[in-house]
């Protein structure tokens, strides 16, 4: 079984920053690609950025030079830094990996969610 432990969330002021990390543990072959969704009250999940083990990264045109997504592959961590921040990405924010398994299977996998409150 695998787990993503997000941390990081927490409240900010408009124009600051914030640095979102995910872990992955557990019994897997190796992470495909790892990425962050967001989620604001009311509205759907979107993605926010992915990046794939040979360091291909995705990002939403909202988020498109504010946001930058890093990854360790020797400690299986996604790491999300947030700059310029705005009202608007309040949200809780999920962490996603694709794994494969010990079977070679791909699985996906979410985190728990951490909130990102930007508010002044």
């Amino acid at each position: 079984q695998v787990q993503l432990v997000e941390s990081g969330g927490g409240l900010v002021q408009p124009g600051g920053s914030l640095r979102l990390s995910c872990a992955a543990s557990g019994s897997f072959a190796s992470i495909f690609a790892m990425g962050w969704y967001l989620q604001a009250p009311g509205k759907q999940r979107d993605l926010v950025a992915w990046i794939t083990s040979a360091g291909t990264t995705n990002y939403a045109d909202s988020v498109k030079g504010r946001f930058t997504i890093s990854r360790d592959n020797a400690k299986n961590t996604v790491y999300l830094q947030m700059n310029s921040l705005k009202p608007e990405d309040t949200a809780v924010y999920y962490c996603n990996a694709v794994v494969v398994s010990t079977t070679l299977s791909d699985v996906e996998v979410w985190g728990q969610g951490t909130l990102v409150t930007v508010s002044s």
